[in-house]
């Protein structure tokens, strides 16, 4: 167990990617402490996987410096949380894209400014294939992922020997397009299945896999991962 003795937090870690990630670590023998806005989801994770849950809200500053108070000194901080607002471009609302900044960006920031990480720990952030295959009126999300690939890199050497990378998933079947009409999402899921070298969509334990392996691996530090079922080369 690569993890042993080790204290994980996964900011997130609620569902989807976040859960996944959670899961995995504490099958390789961490100590797991779930952060999460949503006290309700938070409250059922902790108990399956018996780690400890504290609800936190990235865009607050006060609740991000009030997660890490208690956490104390860490090993690995993961960070997946984010609401995200998106729309065409000319006509989406401000309100929507300052918030997808506030939450994915300006979230991890804070997280990496509070976090006590113990040196040759990690901290890995979650970004997103549209940082550089982007798409039409997802011009903020990919914005977003790339200032976040931007600031690891950057942060790999501020907060050395803290570890910090990026891993960038393609096209992931979590609960985060539940908001969607279910025939367009299987649609979309299936189409996007096709056209990929790897003939499916990606699922959260693909993405744990690559945040566990930024964790054990000493070696790892100002990467970006992209783990997208070849979409890049297709």
């Amino acid at each position: 167990m690569v993890l042993k003795g080790k204290k994980v937090v996964v900011v997130g870690g609620s569902s989807g990617i976040g859960l996944a990630t959670a899961e995995m670590a504490k099958q390789e023998g961490a100590d797991v402490i779930v952060a999460s806005r949503n006290v309700a989801k938070l409250d059922a994770v902790a108990e399956k996987l018996n780690a400890v849950a504290i609800p936190a809200d990235v865009t607050s500053d006060a609740s991000v410096t009030d997660l890490f108070r208690r956490c104390g000194p860490v090993d690995h901080v993961v960070v997946t949380a984010a609401q995200l607002r998106t729309g065409p471009f000319r006509t989406v609302a401000m309100d929507d894209v300052r918030g997808t900044m506030e939450s994915k960006f300006w979230g991890a920031w804070r997280v990496a400014r509070s976090a006590d990480i113990r040196p040759g720990g990690s901290l890995t952030l979650v970004t997103g294939f549209l940082s550089v295959r982007p798409r039409p009126n997802s011009a903020i999300v990919g914005a977003a992922n790339g200032a976040l690939e931007s600031l690891a890199r950057a942060l790999a050497l501020e907060l050395a020997p803290v570890r910090v990378n990026a891993v960038s998933p393609g096209v992931i079947d979590t609960p985060i397009r539940a908001a969607m009409p279910e025939e367009a999402r299987r649609d979309m899921l299936a189409k996007t299945a096709a056209s990929l070298p790897v003939g499916r969509v990606g699922q959260g334990e693909d993405i744990a896999r690559q945040i566990i392996a930024f964790m054990a691996n000493g070696f790892a530090t100002g990467s970006i991962v992209y783990i997208d079922g070849g979409a890049l080369v297709s």
